[in-house]
């Protein structure tokens, strides 16, 4: 109960103004800070009775020793005091940003009598001009190479500079026609000047005007028969179409906005922030975040926007933040990004249109990644090894699960049940062991899943010479160390019934419940909390996806299975005509939902035959 919390604050002692509180250890170390628009009703939340607590929220409160707050005068400061005591504490419990690089970036040395451009790591480089970042090095210097052919300015380094000024002599990039500065002994200062201007103008989105005017130039050339002079604008404009097509059109022309993908499980999120000037995204940054205590996508949001723009540079806040969803305090965090901007900044989420596309390719970026983040952690070795020896260390086993079994039980409205099994050696999958089961009747999950675990516990054999046909052992015929099912309580109790009746006591039992990330062991009133660090979890984690995606991909094949054998019961519909249909509506609920006239439509598909096909699918 809540009254475990000895440093619980008596009743009014709270104060209901906005703060940030800490929570800390004996030792004084900051655990986590947060911040509230009213203080009492946030800190209450941790209070509550534990068991209505979030497990990892649970072992926050109750590893720490006290907790104190601050009151401020208004919500956006309590912003900024919250994101400067992160920066100074980094609690353990708040949510940790790890980029995955450090990022190249093309930087125009603006303070310099010559600018030039070069490719950088350091963010800080006195009066640089920034562009990017870019997910690979060979990236910048690709639009690097392009850009000087079009701008050249100047590229070599700066004793070159300082020892072509002084001689008199061209810098060697500039005799073998790589720098253009005023070391080429091509331009003055002045007129490079000039051209620097334009190349940061062009990077910063006035693409449209150079392009008109190469286009001009190149046509006035021609038509004066200058046709040295015309190939020369004719190239420059190849150059910046090769530039531009790395960075596709994707708002008006006029929009600078910074896009936030996410993707996220109870344990991570990766986050795909696009950089968008002049309507083109001119950079991309890849970030993996760790949470350990309970946070909505919302919070989320609002810890990401404080760690990205809390040092940022006035020019580099957009006039436009789009992300995927608001937290509840957007109307301060507006206040605090026009603050640092000088200017006005909208905080909007992409609904509709153009923006909302490219929020889906920002999300579908960051799925990935987040999926590339856990299947690295799993597939390393000294990872999995870690692995299974912190499984068997959680759960009590004997020895490392070297085979895990997992399970899934997949239905669409209570029809179609289908179950998986995927199978992991050594902390690796081994897809040609996998294997999927139909159940034709159930009553539930539990049911579903007692089923399928005693087909498949019928088929264990424990003699060491069981052999196939070809001498092979049999590779169902030994059993797992480990068995994992894909739920809480229920399922597991449904598992361990099967295991009991199978009359098996050497294969241990566990599953991993997807709303908190639990791992629950027969007969427990409390689950296994792994660390969120724990490479143990990821494993866990990435046998109840693998087995949740094989789940469905057999259960959509036996629906495309089912309609393709309709469809041929239909006179006049071949193999060829079949797949036609189902390319054109995409989906088999829409052919069923069509009427005959829109089934017409398909190429090859008559009226009379559409009328038939139309009659055959209607529901009985």
């Amino acid at each position: 109960m809540a009254s475990d919390l000895p440093y619980k604050p008596k009743p009014g002692e709270i104060p209901t103004n906005p703060g940030v509180y800490r929570f800390l250890d004996a030792a004084g170390r900051v655990l986590y800070v947060g911040k509230a628009k009213s203080l009492r009703q946030r800190l209450s939340n941790y209070f509550a009775p534990l068991h209505t607590l979030h497990e990892r929220t649970r072992r926050m409160v109750t590893t720490a020793a006290s907790v104190e707050w601050t009151v401020v005068d208004s919500d956006v400061d309590s912003l900024q005091l919250e994101y400067m005591w992160i920066k100074e504490f980094d609690p353990p419990f708040n949510v940790r940003y790890k980029d995955d690089k450090s990022y190249p970036y093309m930087a125009i040395t603006l303070a310099d009598e010559a600018p030039r451009v070069i490719v950088t790591r350091n963010p800080k480089i006195r009066g640089a001009k920034y562009f990017g970042p870019y997910p690979k090095v060979w990236a910048v210097h690709d639009t690097i190479d392009q850009m000087i052919k079009v701008f050249p300015i100047r590229t070599c380094s700066d004793a070159a500079y300082k020892r072509a000024m002084q001689s008199g002599r061209p810098c060697f990039p500039g005799q073998i026609g790589r720098c253009g500065g005023p070391c080429s002994m091509k331009v003055t200062i002045e007129e490079h000047r000039e051209m620097v201007n334009d190349f940061v103008a062009f990077m910063s989105g006035g693409d449209s005007r150079f392009t008109k005017k190469l286009t001009a130039q190149m046509q006035q050339a021609a038509a004066d028969m200058d046709y040295e002079a015309a190939a020369k604008y004719r190239d420059q404009l190849a150059s910046i179409e090769a530039v531009l097509s790395k960075s596709a059109l994707v708002l008006p022309a006029d929009e600078d906005a910074d896009l936030f993908g996410i993707a996220e499980d109870e344990l991570a999120a990766a986050v795909q922030h696009f950089i968008i000037r002049g309507g083109r995204v001119r950079g991309v940054r890849s970030t993996t975040v760790e949470k350990e205590i309970d946070i909505s996508g919302a919070e989320l949001v609002d810890q990401l926007l404080q760690r990205v723009y809390g040092d940022a540079n006035p020019e580099s806040i957009p006039k436009r933040v789009l992300v995927p969803s608001l937290p509840d305090d957007a109307a301060e965090l507006e206040q605090w990004l026009r603050a640092r901007r000088g200017k006005s900044v909208q905080l909007k989420v992409a609904q509709r249109g153009q923006m909302a596309d490219i929020m889906k390719t920002a999300t579908l970026n960051a799925s990935q990644a987040l999926m590339l983040h856990k299947t690295r952690r799993s597939a390393d070795y000294v990872s999995r090894s870690r692995a299974l020896t912190d499984l068997q260390e959680a759960l009590g086993l004997e020895t490392a699960p070297l085979r895990i079994e997992c399970y899934d039980i997949s239905h669409l409205s209570g029809t179609n049940v289908v179950a998986s099994m995927v199978v992991f050696e050594d902390g690796l999958p081994r897809k040609d062991q996998y294997r999927s089961f139909n159940i034709a009747e159930t009553t539930d999950d539990t049911d579903s899943m007692y089923q399928v675990l005693s087909r498949r516990l019928a088929r264990l054999d424990d003699d060491a010479e069981a052999v196939d046909e070809a001498g092979n052992r049999k590779r169902f015929a030994y059993p797992p160390q480990l068995l994992v099912v894909d739920g809480g309580q229920p399922q597991v109790a449904a598992a361990a019934r099967a295991l009991a009746d199978a009359g098996r006591t050497d294969i241990a039992l566990c599953g991993i419940a997807k709303r908190l990330e639990e791992i629950w062991l027969p007969g427990d009133d409390y689950p296994v909390i792994l660390p969120r660090t724990s490479e143990a979890l990821y494993l866990v984690q990435r046998l109840r996806d693998e087995a949740h995606r094989f789940a469905i991909t057999h259960q959509r094949k036996r629906r495309k299975s089912g309609i393709t054998t309709v469809l041929a019961e239909v006179p006049g519909l071949g193999e060829t005509r079949i797949k036609t249909l189902l390319r054109h509506f995409g989906s088999v609920t829409a052919l069923k939902n069509a009427t005959a006239a829109e089934i017409t439509q398909v190429p090859g598909i008559g009226q009379g035959l559409a009328e038939t096909i139309s009659e055959h699918l209607k529901p009985r």
